[in-house]
């Protein structure tokens, strides 16, 4: 990428963060305050009422980790998806890569995902969750999932320019796939149900991150992919995020040059 794109991609991502909450009288505040409110919601409901993740070291923690990670995977998508039509005009106007388009929502999201690690890892200390000595492993982990996220937006992009019902319908997957993944409860409540189902569930690339995560950086009584799946298949939820991104920057890469004739 030259000079001229970095700028682009800079200026897109700073025009993004500006305009998020533009008016609002909290601001960028609620960058933390949404994901907060939304956990004690759920904290409520799941762990105080349901008394979900019962026997589970500090699964508050862990809830509020899993929907940081999750929120940024939901944003970068969702965001992602409508990227290159709401910025049909300048792709009208400049030639210029237009994945940048793309990879500056993806940005803007990893950037909210940082600062809510931050708030994460407040609420960590102050519960007295013990960080596992693979905890400077975690940055690979984020890495994965950002990896993932912008493969599923390129994607997603792609699908959108042609196709507008993809929007309606990535909403009812983001639903199910939330509720799919173990997030609001822990994946020993799965086992217990069903081994097999708590196998198929862990070759979901977020659900091996979120386990994975909250093992180094929770407790290292967290079920991870290496304790439910054989050496077999272990790598799969690993390698597929990878595979997904170049998938996705491939197809992007193929229809990007028609884009602005049919935006």
């Amino acid at each position: 990428m030259n000079s001229k794109n970095w700028i682009l991609l800079k200026e897109l991502v700073k025009t993004d963060f500006k305009l998020r909450y533009q008016g609002s009288v909290m601001g960028h505040l609620w960058s933390i305050l949404k994901p907060i409110m939304l956990f004690s919601v759920m904290y409520m409901v799941f762990i105080h009422f349901l008394r979900f993740g019962d026997g589970v070291p500090h699964f508050e923690v862990a809830l509020l980790l899993g929907m940081v990670v999750w929120n940024f995977f939901q944003e970068t998508t969702v965001m992602g998806l409508t990227s290159i039509v709401s910025r049909g005009d300048l792709l009208r106007k400049l030639s210029f890569p237009k994945e940048i388009v793309v990879v500056a929502v993806s940005v803007n999201a990893l950037i909210n995902l940082m600062i809510n690690l931050v708030v994460v890892l407040v609420f960590a200390v102050i519960n007295g969750a013990d960080a596992s000595k693979y905890a400077l492993l975690a940055p690979f982990l984020l890495v994965e999932l950002y990896v993932f996220s912008l493969g599923i937006a390129f994607l997603l992009a792609t699908l959108f320019v042609r196709f507008r019902d993809i929007s309606p319908i990535w909403e009812v997957v983001m639903q199910a796939g939330m509720y799919a993944t173990p997030i609001i409860y822990p994946v020993t409540m799965v086992m217990e149900k069903s081994t097999m189902a708590a196998k198929v569930m862990m070759l979901n690339p977020l659900a091996q991150i979120i386990q994975d995560v909250r093992f180094m950086l929770i407790s290292d009584q967290n079920v991870i992919v290496s304790q439910l799946l054989s050496w077999k298949y272990a790598f799969i939820p690993y390698v597929l995020p990878f595979i997904v991104f170049i998938i996705g920057y491939v197809v992007f890469n193929q229809n990007s040059k028609r884009f602005a004739e049919i935006i």
